[in-house]
């Protein structure tokens, strides 16, 4: 028994020696003998100092301009600016620009937006088909929404259509004027004091809110008897906002633009 143990141990004994003498010759092939290996980093050191010495400086970023915008689309292409500011100067000239009223009262409808117009009939697919505006206003005069159709390409007005009590959303300009009547109105003083309170001045000019709002129409017995006709005329609830501060609640108001005055909801 002895002597098997024995030879048992020789053969661990032996294989350990082997497994060692392998890892000493692998470590000999893949690593720098210990006579060269000063030399070879130090001819490393000054490879890679040279090699940065000599690189190329990496050129500064450069931010490329957009590409200019054509005077006109093509096919189905979003209208381009040139395109939109044409669309509305024939839309709303003439007779219409005459006889119009914007939302401060001023001479011509009031813009609310320029889009391309659906392809006529038999014309979808087609690219060679006439490319068309929609420019769509609102008449404080009489209380009406013109939609117009302006061919782009001969700059003539090729439609024109007349809705009441059809109440799209609001423009900027909108908002703002509705924002300057409820400032002036008696029923501004809640707005007028949390402005205050929030930033210490008074409020006296809608470009210091940011502003929110949508189109209100009357419901039977939501509202008092001056709001009735909401949904004929143009009004708003606003949802205003201190510039870098809180919102202010004023969702109990009505601004009604058409008819200029202000009302709360539930009285």
């Amino acid at each position: 028994m002895r002597t098997i143990v024995d030879r048992h141990l020789g053969k661990v004994v032996a294989g350990t020696a082997v497994a060692v003498a392998a890892t000493a010759a692998l470590v000999a092939v893949t690593l720098p003998g210990t006579a060269g290996a000063e030399g070879a980093g130090a001819g490393a050191g000054r490879s890679a100092r040279q090699e940065a010495a000599t690189a190329p400086a990496v050129a500064p970023g450069v931010v490329e301009p957009p590409a200019a915008e054509g005077e006109r689309g093509t096919g189905r292409d979003p209208l381009t600016d040139d395109e939109t500011r044409r669309a509305e100067r024939i839309a709303l000239s003439g007779r219409l620009f005459r006889s119009g009223e914007n939302v401060a009262g001023g001479r011509g409808p009031q813009r609310l937006g320029v889009d391309l117009a659906e392809p006529g009939s038999g014309e979808a697919g087609d690219p060679a088909a006439p490319r068309r505006a929609e420019v769509t206003s609102y008449d404080y005069r009489n209380d009406t929404l013109v939609t117009r159709t302006v061919d782009l390409a001969t700059g003539t007005v090729v439609r024109t259509s007349t809705q009441r009590g059809v109440q799209p959303p609001l423009s900027a300009a909108e908002k703002a004027e509705a924002a300057a009547l409820l400032i002036a109105d008696p029923l501004g003083a809640g707005l007028r004091a949390d402005y205050k309170a929030a930033t210490g001045t008074d409020l006296t000019s809608p470009d210091r809110l940011r502003l929110s709002g949508a189109v209100y129409r009357a419901a039977p017995g939501a509202g008092p008897a001056v709001l009735d006709d909401c949904g004929e005329h143009r009004c708003v609830r606003l949802f205003p906002k201190v510039e870098n501060g809180p919102w202010i609640d004023a969702r109990s108001l009505v601004i009604d633009l058409s008819a200029r005055e202000v009302a709360t909801l539930g009285r």
